[in-house]
């Protein structure tokens, strides 16, 4: 009988301290949990997920940005950022997509009407199907104009790539764009996607000894 209770009472035992593991661990998922909820709230944090916005401009929708998370931020600098990838659709006045544009993030700044993007930005223009790619580019929806002074490549429908050194300006339709400091000739586009794109993206921005001094304009 004494052997039978010490096994009982070691299994008693055994059983109180995985439960006592269980609750404490419970416990700190709980308070990080509530230490970020508290932080949040202190920095003035609202979160809204599977998000879809219209922008509006004389009565009639210019654009549609949709975003898996969106975090509006109420403190000095009022803004609402985008941290996991946003697309956003323009249309024309008959509300039909003219041009489309990706980020991995996206930053508002409220008051200024101005976006900034950053991270595998690309856009395409439907009509055309030149597509810009760039590292950030900047959403100016008062002017209705994208612009960059980072190192930029636009790709032709005809699969050539013209990279800028120092950005472009471009209407939001995409229609129009101004190369700034373009490289001489254009580079041709492998039939495997975009490898030269994506290679030519470096910190220098183009290839070296290249004249640079025309700015052509794109439309």
């Amino acid at each position: 009988m004494s052997a039978g209770n010490h096994t009982s009472s070691s299994s008693c035992l055994f059983f109180l301290a995985v439960l006592s593991l269980i609750l404490i661990v419970s416990a700190c998922e709980n308070d990080e949990k509530e230490i970020r909820e508290f932080t949040r709230k202190k920095m003035g944090v609202d979160e809204a997920k599977k998000i879809e916005l219209f922008y509006s401009q004389s009565g009639k929708v210019k654009s549609r940005l949709t975003a898996p998370v969106m975090n509006r931020y109420q403190d000095t600098l009022p803004r609402v950022e985008f941290p996991n990838t946003l697309h956003v659709d323009f249309f024309n006045d008959s509300l039909q997509i003219e041009s489309i544009l990706d980020a991995k993030f996206g930053r508002y700044i409220e008051g200024q009407n101005k976006a900034f993007l950053k991270d595998s930005v690309v856009a395409i223009q439907k009509f055309n199907q030149d597509t810009v790619r760039c590292k950030e580019l900047w959403w100016d929806q008062n002017k209705q104009q994208f612009y960059t002074d980072k190192p930029a490549l636009i790709t032709k429908k005809d699969g050539t790539v013209i990279p800028a050194k120092k950005g472009f300006t471009a209407s939001q339709d995409f229609k129009t764009i101004v190369l700034k400091e373009p490289t001489e000739g254009i580079l041709p586009m492998p039939e495997s996607g975009f490898s030269v794109t994506d290679s030519a993206l470096k910190e220098d921005g183009v290839p070296a000894n290249r004249d640079t001094t025309h700015k052509p304009v794109l439309q």
